[in-house]
């Protein structure tokens, strides 16, 4: 057994131990790629659609231009930032501009790569 599987195994243990105290925690792995979620109770999808996001954005950031997907990467990123942060408001006229532009960036990366094909 991994070493990392076995702090799983300890972590799932602990996690057992306060459900029985009535303590909602949803925990997701993927041992595979030694990956753990966890979540309390008060998670809901829009927050955790966006720290998803911030993993996408961060590799977007770091990748920067030396990855031939990289826009398509940064620019999609960039407009699920503002829908998810707008979910439960009205996108202004502003940030409607800003994520047209974006979308011309995404046909503009389409199109760079589909001539270098």
């Amino acid at each position: 057994m991994t070493t990392f599987r076995l702090f799983f195994e300890e972590l799932l243990a602990l996690v057992q131990k306060y459900e029985k105290q009535q303590v909602m925690i949803k925990v997701e792995e993927d041992l595979d790629h030694e990956f753990v979620k966890i979540f309390g109770e008060k998670i809901d999808s829009i927050f955790r659609a966006k720290t998803g996001l911030n993993d996408v954005s961060e590799l977007a950031y770091t990748t920067a231009e030396h990855h031939p997907y990289w826009a398509l990467l940064y620019n999609c990123s960039e407009i699920s930032k503002t829908v998810l942060e707008k979910w439960n408001d009205k996108i202004s006229s502003e940030e409607m501009d800003e994520i047209k532009w974006h979308i011309k960036e995404i046909e503009n990366s389409c199109k760079k790569l589909e001539d270098e094909s």
